[in-house]
């Protein structure tokens, strides 16, 4: 199993969101990720998609858009981002999921000799709008991470996790988040949220034994990230 990651991708089969007012970069943008997925995963590959993945407000607006990532290949494993509105219950997400579609929310999953885990994440206390009640959705957060990451350190088998919120800054400084996932052992730590010119505050590389990786789609390029065969 070769492992890859990209993250939001924004689709919009059922609502009025083109994703080209952000820049050229995003023109026909869902086109420009099929291609590249097609060409890159096989069936036995496993890709992470750290949140974002549909502009939908609700379930059934959503379902399109699922059975869109459906058809590519590989197994896809998702956590909820800020703008996925239409995530409205894990239980009613998982009802909808399609083949080799899988959700993480305060639990973790077993995949080979992997285990992925995940949460949303939130803006850290250095961001200067920062407030209380960033404060109160910080710390739930953290506790549902911890219980992600108590959920896979049962099956005692190496760590990746995601997360949607970008988990410290591109001086690679410890948060909060960092403290919870090196003090699990997690290996790999991808999320996305970033765009554009936000890029530049990114941290890619390894602190305390853990690696982290921005796989937004733009800053991707389109191209789902690849990790290898688990060689990290």
């Amino acid at each position: 199993m070769a492992l890859y990651a990209i993250g939001d991708l924004h689709l919009a089969t059922t609502v009025n969101k083109p994703m080209d007012v952000f820049g050229d970069t995003w023109t026909n943008h869902t086109e420009q990720i099929r291609q590249h997925w097609t060409a890159t995963i096989s069936p036995s590959d496993t890709v992470l998609i750290p949140g974002d993945i549909s502009w939908a407000m609700t379930l059934d607006e959503a379902a399109p858009d699922l059975q869109w990532v459906s058809e590519l290949p590989g197994k896809k494993v998702m956590i909820r981002g800020n703008h996925d509105y239409w995530w409205s219950g894990i239980g009613k997400v998982r009802g909808i999921l399609l083949e080799d579609m899988y959700a993480i929310q305060n639990d973790s999953l077993q995949l080979d000799s992997l285990t992925v885990a995940g949460t949303r994440g939130w803006v850290l206390p250095n961001h200067p709008s920062f407030s209380e009640e960033d404060e109160h959705i910080l710390q739930r957060e953290v506790h549902r991470l911890k219980l992600s990451l108590d959920h896979a350190a049962k099956h005692n088998h190496p760590i990746v996790c995601m997360l949607h919120y970008p988990p410290t800054g591109s001086d690679g400084e410890e948060t909060v988040f960092t403290q919870v996932l090196e003090s699990y052992g997690v290996q790999l730590c991808v999320y996305g949220h970033l765009h554009g010119a936000s890029h530049r505050f990114a941290f890619n590389g390894t602190r305390n034994g853990t690696r982290y990786q921005l796989v937004s789609a733009d800053y991707l390029q389109f191209k789902p990230f690849a990790f290898g065969q688990l060689d990290f």
